[in-house]
């Protein structure tokens, strides 16, 4: 969801509609990259061939990061508007349908426990190599995970009518350190 979001945009593409939420960020947990070997461990049990990636994306894969207790991952399916070719595996596995939009699918599994989110893709679109490079420049420079970190905890002060609205507060200073990452659109 990388346009500038409003009500009306959000409530075509979240499945449940908007949800008024307050971000808790928390210290990194050391636990977090085991959490996320279950979670894809069971993904390639579910989906076989189907999942041509799985990768843990997001503050919780990069060490040393506070972060919302939620692992993300993406999936690299090739088509994921075939909703018919995975989906209700998923939903079979417990994951729910959150965001449905033309190449991507969002699911939600694990709460109150050890929630997921997950990001379903072609394995070479353009947001999973954003995931990738973030993810990559974060492990790598201090100062921009320390950025990063302080942005998080300044928008975690606010409620917000959504968690996209969050996401997208975020977006200049993604966009900054993914111009120092050499990440070119």
């Amino acid at each position: 969801m990388s346009d500038a979001h409003d009500d009306a945009k959000l409530s075509a593409v979240l499945v449940h509609g908007l949800r008024p939420t307050k971000v808790t960020i928390v210290d990194y947990d050391p636990a977090w990259p085991a959490r996320y070997e279950r979670r894809a461990a069971e993904l390639r049990a579910i989906l076989g061939e189907r999942a041509r990636l799985i990768e843990h994306i997001g503050s919780t894969s990069v060490p040393g990061l506070p972060a919302k207790p939620i692992i993300d991952i993406v999936v690299g399916i090739d088509d994921p508007d075939d909703e018919p070719a995975y989906l209700p595996d998923l939903e079979a596995a417990g994951y729910d349908l959150r965001v449905r939009e033309p190449g991507h699918r969002c699911l939600r599994t694990g709460e109150p426990g050890e929630p997921v989110n997950l990001h379903c893709y072609p394995p070479d679109h353009v947001e999973v190599r954003r995931y990738l490079a973030f993810r990559a420049r974060l492990r790598a420079s201090e100062s921009d995970r320390d950025l990063y970190a302080a942005t998080k905890r300044e928008l975690a002060q606010r409620e917000w009518r959504d968690i996209n609205y969050y996401a997208e507060a975020k977006g200049p200073v993604i966009g900054e350190i993914l111009t120092r990452a050499g990440w070119r659109d």
